[in-house]
């Protein structure tokens, strides 16, 4: 008698869509394109891995006939493909060489191969500590977006994750810009560090935002970081590179302060980065005690000069900056008044903000030399 078990579409959907980028990615093993398929009497248990990631999920069966679990491999981009495309319930059924699947009037199969083909799986995790799901995306969110993808630098292309017993810390920089968010809600007493590649951020953003569990724990499983909730586990390897020293280029020690309207800042600097054409130009900034002046000459577009209010400023900088950097990072700010520091030409802009018993969020642009050559 064929084994039968019973899954609810959208779920199964939600599971294999968060699978696709791991199973698809192109490995030494031909296996790794397939999902390991673990079904018992009220578990369905899958697993993905591209021998750098790994993501294994669990689902609670509407229905089996399975007495026992049994484990076998369905290519995971043809199975995701079909399962989009079907509604409701459906009906697997286990024959020794095949999957059936059933949905209202369609039947169809797929072929499967023995499980002992897929390569060893994390096993044995060791949980450090517990997040809330929203607040640890909420923190990924503020610094990810400036990991480069490929960075000459092996040590940029990766989140640098510390935690120690006076705080949480995540700092990410492209070479050129540095985003850093830390949080005092969550602590341990024995220091950590590690570094998380690019990739595995955005798959785990992913999973996070469509596993809607309130609460994800953070762990190591030998010389692997998880992050796991209720019905899934997220495995990763880290990258070996020593992330650069930065404390000391976070250091506001002989920095003027000064605040300026967000929105204002904002819309000038994308009518600033208008004018770009694709070109590494450089925006001119003149501070001064009530305002700043934003300048940018573009010889085959056009310019731009504008003269913004400036509050709370005390000095006479000129300084330049490419307008992209300083946009990317301020998407993460929602401060109607924006306050940074500045101290010369040749020294960074930092940006600052904090949410009161949740986090402080500093991000830092390099200035663009007077000798980089204009175009």
């Amino acid at each position: 008698m064929a084994e039968k078990f019973v899954v609810e579409q959208k779920s199964l959907l939600t599971i294999l869509s968060s699978m696709q980028p791991i199973c698809s990615k192109r490995t030494t093993l031909d296996a790794t394109a397939s999902i390991l398929f673990s079904v018992g009497p009220r578990e369905l248990l899958l697993k993905s891995t591209d021998l750098e990631i790994s993501l294994q999920s669990s689902y609670l069966l509407k229905d089996s006939s399975l007495a026992d679990t049994l484990s076998f491999l369905v290519n995971g981009k043809r199975l995701f493909d079909i399962v989009k495309e079907l509604d409701g319930d459906i009906t697997f059924t286990l024959t020794p060489s095949q999957l059936i699947l059933a949905a209202g009037k369609v039947n169809l199969s797929l072929n499967i191969k023995d499980a002992q083909e897929f390569p060893p799986f994390p096993e044995r995790i060791e949980n450090l500590m517990q997040f809330e799901s929203k607040f640890l995306l909420d923190l990924i969110e503020k610094v990810g977006f400036l990991i480069p993808q490929n960075n000459a630098n092996p040590a940029l292309n990766g989140l640098y994750l510390e935690i120690n017993k006076d705080n949480f810390i995540m700092t990410t920089t492209d070479g050129h810009c540095l985003a850093q968010i830390q949080s005092t809600k969550y602590t341990l007493e024995q220091p950590h560090q590690w570094l998380v590649p690019r990739r595995a951020i955005l798959e785990l953003k992913k999973v996070l935002e469509s596993s809607q569990q309130e609460h994800v724990f953070l762990g190591t499983c030998g010389n692997q970081l998880v992050f796991s909730g209720e019905t899934f586990n997220f495995f990763t390897k880290l990258l070996a590179a020593r992330f650069p020293e930065y404390k000391a280029i976070l250091d506001k020690q002989g920095f003027v302060p000064a605040r300026i309207d967000r929105s204002h800042f904002v819309k000038t600097l994308r009518r600033s980065a208008c004018l770009l054409s694709g070109q590494f130009i450089a925006t001119s900034f003149g501070f001064k005690s009530e305002n700043v002046d934003v300048s940018i000459h573009n010889k085959e577009v056009g310019k731009l000069d504008e003269t913004l209010i400036l509050n709370d400023f005390n000095g006479n900088i000129d300084i330049r900056f490419y307008a992209p950097f300083l946009l990317s990072g301020l998407n993460a700010f929602n401060d109607e008044q924006l306050t940074f520091y500045l101290s010369s030409s040749a020294k960074p802009i930092i940006f600052e903000t904090e949410e009161k018993d949740k986090y402080h969020l500093m991000y830092l642009v390099m200035p663009v030399s007077s000798a980089t050559p204009q175009s």
